[in-house]
């Protein structure tokens, strides 16, 4: 009988992991050292976060074309980790189809793990204006004899703790790891895991969360009802906040769409691209790394009056089909070849969860007292109102991570 491995991917926020591994060297030598490690680390994750980006865009529009019409919001960085991070236990054709679909051909499988890992130590780094957490899990069946190696390069490189599980009672199992998933996300992320197949022994969850408030926030006295405009051109009445301040905008010509950058505290960023009307499906097909590329580089400082709607949406997905269009196969079937997890089992994974959430409102993310003033120079604000379907990126600036991307068509879900 084939055993099953099942895999989960969830997301509400952002990401965590502990530093580098420690070595037995002098002081001076072992900041050296950790210096060479950091520097390597970040021209990979600069690297990773690139091919990231085009992964994202490509699962996105596999995303839309399934359901046209309706809002969208994963984090790509959440599953290429699990996945880069599943790759250390396949070998063969299955890794082939891994470093494929992920575009990691042609990156070191050394320096590709070096990247995870510095990215997940940097987003780790909160303070009180912003929380990013990321943290991988592995859930083993308590009789399951796995490669120490494997154990060991995910704890290292991907800080992901191996949690002993009773696969054979399947109700608490699941409990234990919704459980755990939602105390990850501050119970942000709930009921994770509807079932587990009988025949699991080993379940892979990776939970990303993310608190933040804007560098310049809204003031919630000038939210008002306006309308959003839905697919058929049908009116929506939502709540609309409205912030006038300096922010990076610029219009693209070749593509038809307004670009808005604006800030959360931090080095985080709001991207939102705003297709002009009847131009949305000329934008999704124009989604590639080196578009977004463009798109920061149009941009200029200008003081703009925003109006954007106060959300609340999630998006849950089983992504095994849409996975398998991009060209992963083999790691869902029994010929597989995963033995570098456990070379006595024959592991295949089950499925391939994902659950979002975003909340958008005046503060942020989090509700936080107070605001700030600025200077503002005397010239006409652009307008830019997002009162119909529009795309966001939430990005990392250090690394160029895209760490969430979304599609708002309607703001009520």
């Amino acid at each position: 009988m084939n055993s099953t491995l099942g895999l989960g991917l969830l997301l509400a926020g952002l990401l965590a992991v502990k530093g580098f591994p420690q070595h037995h060297l002098s002081p001076n030598s072992h900041v050296a050292v950790n210096q060479a490690q950091a520097w390597k680390g970040r021209r990979a994750a600069q690297e990773l976060a690139r091919r990231n980006t085009d992964f994202g865009f490509q699962l996105f529009k596999k995303l839309a074309a399934k359901s046209p019409g309706r809002n969208i919001f994963f984090s790509p960085l959440s599953i290429s980790t699990a996945f880069s991070m599943l790759s250390l236990g396949a070998q063969g054709s299955t890794l082939d189809e891994i470093k494929q679909a992920f575009n990691f051909f042609e990156l070191p499988d050394k320096d590709r793990h070096e990247g995870f890992h510095y990215l997940i130590q940097r987003l780790n780094q909160g303070d009180q204006d912003i929380k990013l957490n990321l943290s991988n899990v592995l859930f083993i069946e308590e009789r399951l004899q796995i490669q120490r190696k494997f154990l060991a390069n995910v704890k290292n490189l991907y800080n992901a703790d191996p949690v002993p599980t009773d696969f054979r009672n399947l109700e608490a199992a699941q409990k234990q790891i919704n459980d755990y998933v939602s105390r990850k996300t501050h119970g942000n992320v709930n009921n994770l895991i509807k079932n587990i197949d009988p025949g699991t022994v080993m379940l892979l969850v990776n939970s990303i969360f993310f608190l933040g408030r804007w560098q310049h926030e809204f003031d919630p006295k000038v939210t008002k009802e306006e309308d959003f405009m839905l697919d058929g051109n049908k009116p929506l009445k939502v709540p609309m906040m409205f912030r006038g301040g300096m922010s990076k905008v610029g219009h693209d010509d070749q593509h038809s769409c307004t670009v808005l950058e604006m800030p959360y505290k931090g080095n985080i960023t709001a991207i939102f691209i705003l297709p002009d009307k009847d131009k949305l499906e000329r934008v999704e097909e124009a989604m590639v790394a080196d578009v977004l590329d463009s798109w920061k580089k149009i941009v200029t400082r200008r003081v703009v009056d925003v109006s954007v709607p106060r959300f609340s949406i999630t998006g849950t997905y089983n992504l095994k089909d849409i996975l398998s269009h991009l060209g992963i196969s083999k790691i869902f079937e029994e010929n597989g070849d995963l033995t570098r997890i456990s070379p006595h089992r024959s592991l295949k994974v089950g499925e391939v969860f994902h659950k979002a959430k975003l909340k958008m409102d005046e503060k942020g993310t989090e509700a936080a007292a107070g605001t700030a003033a600025e200077t503002l120079p005397m010239e006409k604000p652009v307008e830019v109102k997002l009162n119909r379907t529009f795309l966001m990126i939430i990005q990392e600036e250090n690394t160029d991570s895209m760490l969430f991307l979304a599609k708002i068509a309607n703001p009520n879900g």
